[in-house]
């Protein structure tokens, strides 16, 4: 089924934004909670980290939330495109929190505890556990992209939103090549000590304005 005018939540958004907090309050009730003044400080000082982490998540329900105001679709290959989307979400949400932990106790020396990675070896494969979860993130936002686009003659999408659904999907597969370029590197064990699997996520910057600049030429007149 598909609607784009409906104004309502669903069932289906409705569940997906309860799995989104859920795994908001992941980061929080992984937090002990404090015995003593020094182990507050170290925890307020671990805020850091902790706000970026949350931003992350905000930043992926934004985008979550954008693709079901634009679509509104609730068949059964997007219920299962989500599904699988919400799930690897939750499994996330702990290799990125130690990820951006790691990178402020170890980096910038101080956080709210100290990241104990003995060798390259475990920080490759912490980057190639964020890189698989975010590569399977956004493989998965492409599909559900994909699939509206395929869907458009249903979903009475004019050629201006069809060719937004098509641009978009090619956008977010940009983000899962990221992904899958970072996992490489850890796995070669390529400039793992330099942070170079996490660096090359900066490429994305440049990559995607040359895409959005290369669309926009074949955009469709209204």
């Amino acid at each position: 089924m598909v609607s784009r005018d409906r104004r309502d939540t669903s069932r289906l958004e409705g569940f997906s934004d309860a799995v989104f907090a859920f795994a908001a309050t992941l980061l929080v009730v992984s937090l002990e909670v404090p015995e003593n003044f020094s182990a507050l400080v170290a925890q307020i000082q671990g805020f850091g980290a902790f706000a970026i982490t949350f931003g992350a998540l905000v930043a992926i329900w934004t985008v979550h939330k954008a693709f079901f105001r634009r679509y509104r679709l609730d068949d059964g290959w997007t219920v299962f495109l989500n599904s699988a989307l919400l799930f690897i979400v939750l499994f996330y949400v702990f290799p990125l929190k130690f990820l951006t932990e790691t990178f402020f106790s170890g980096v910038l020396g101080f956080g709210g505890r100290h990241i104990s990675i003995q060798d390259a070896d475990e920080l490759a494969t912490v980057f190639t556990l964020y890189s698989a979860g975010f590569t399977a993130m956004f493989v998965l936002v492409a599909a559900m992209y994909g699939h509206a686009y395929r869907r458009r003659s249903a979903l009475r999408l004019n050629a201006i939103q069809a060719w937004e659904a098509a641009y978009l999907g090619r956008h977010y597969l940009l983000f899962a090549v990221a992904g899958v370029a970072s996992m490489g590197l850890a796995i070669a064990g390529v400039g793992i000590l330099f942070g170079l699997p996490g660096l090359l996520y900066v490429l994305l910057g440049p990559v995607c304005f040359a895409h959005g600049h290369w669309s926009t030429r074949r955009r469709p007149v209204s």
